[in-house]
This record gives C-alpha cells, structure tokens and sequence, in this order.
C-alpha cells in the first residue's frame, strides 16, 4: 500500500534523519551525573542559535558549566529542487569520565555522516594484494551480454 502524504510533507526526510543522529550523539556525549544526583544542575554558560527567515540555514552553539561544548551550521543545498538536501558540519567537546579530553568534527551530508576524532577507531590500511585486485576489477569491469527476446 502507498504512503499518503499531506502537503506539509517533503520527501525528503533528511532533516528528521538529522536531528536524530545529533539526539544520538548528545545522548552519548552526555554527563550522566545528574541520573546519580538529582540535585545535581549543570548550567548553561553559553547558548546562541539562527535560522535564516527563509530556513536555508542555521547555525547554533553552547558549552555548559561542566566543559560540554557543541556547536552546528548547516544549510540546504539545491533548497528549490525536487532534492534538497541538508548538509550539516559540526563539533561536540567534553572530557571523558577518565579525564580523556573526546573532540569530534563531523559533517552529514547527502554521503551520510563522516565523524573524524582521535578517539575513533581508524580501519586498517587495505592489504597490497588485495587493492591491486580492487584497482584491476574497477578498470575491467565485466561484460554484460544483453540477450533479445521476442
């Protein structure tokens, strides 16, 4: 059965993609320590959001009082298209409960959602053998024999 969709509905749901992921990533980034303490507050030392009148664009930041700094830009390419697409760059700080210093960088694009940090584990270099094999099937790739049939 097909999807009804209401006017107000795009088909592109990128943005809702996003905000998921950044609730992912300040879930993970989180201080937990009030879940311990009740009583325990962490105030907002610094907070400054904007969105452009036409919602192109938006950008917002803050740290709070225990070293948790964040902060976003993004924007929506081709916005007047059949495809827009919200391209998002981005940082999130804090110290680990080890006394680690975390720091990410990433960018969600139309790619997907690239993190980089020394605290991300980096895969393995691919074996010579193997790229060279990888190198060979890209520039031969296989032939495919289109068979007629009336």
């Amino acid at each position: 059965m097909d999807k009804i969709r209401s006017a107000n509905e795009t088909p592109n749901h990128d943005f809702q993609k996003f905000l998921i992921v950044l609730a992912v990533v300040a879930f993970a980034a989180a201080d937990v320590s009030h879940v311990v303490n009740p009583d325990y507050q962490v105030p907002i030392v610094k907070s400054t959001y904007d969105i452009s009148p036409e919602g192109q664009a938006f950008q917002y930041a803050y740290e709070t009082g225990n070293n948790i700094y964040a902060q976003v830009e993004g924007d929506v390419k081709n916005f007047n298209s059949d495809q827009p697409t919200l391209q998002v760059r981005g940082s999130y700080k804090y110290t680990a409960p080890d006394g680690t210093p975390v720091e990410t960088v990433y960018t969600a694009d139309e790619n997907g959602f690239l993190a980089q940090g020394s605290h991300i584990p980096v895969a393995p270099p691919i074996p010579e053998l193997i790229q060279r094999s990888l190198d060979y099937i890209a520039a031969h790739p296989p032939v495919v024999e289109k068979v007629y049939k009336p």
